[in-house]
């Protein structure tokens, strides 16, 4: 696989994710705050649980690919579990050079 691929994909469904969180968390205030509707939470709770299990998978691909620490694993997987995270660790990986910068492959 494609490094540059695999990085790109990482960062879409980082923050699918992160997006697919506040629609729910928006539909669980609309559930229980507001208590008008469940619709919200039908609607993003699958779309969640999705997105959820898809960056789990393209996580582990891109510790293969890109060669990542069990350490840098683990925190990718750890980022899916609170709102947000996701897009936290993304930011970080590429910092911290474990998720290389937009561009800086495409002369491979």
């Amino acid at each position: 696989m494609n490094p540059r691929t695999v990085a790109t994909a990482f960062r879409v469904v980082a923050v699918a994710e992160a997006l697919s969180w506040l629609g729910l968390l928006i539909g669980m205030y609309v559930k229980w705050i507001a208590q008008s509707s469940e619709v919200g939470v039908q609607v993003f709770g699958p779309i969640h649980g999705g997105i959820f299990l898809l960056y789990c998978l393209v996580a582990l691909v891109a510790a293969r690919v890109l060669r990542w620490s069990p350490g840098t694993l683990l925190l990718a997987l750890a980022a899916s579990v609170p709102p947000f995270a996701t897009v936290w660790f993304e930011r970080w990986a590429q910092r911290a050079g474990r998720l290389p910068a937009r561009g800086v492959l495409a002369q491979n």
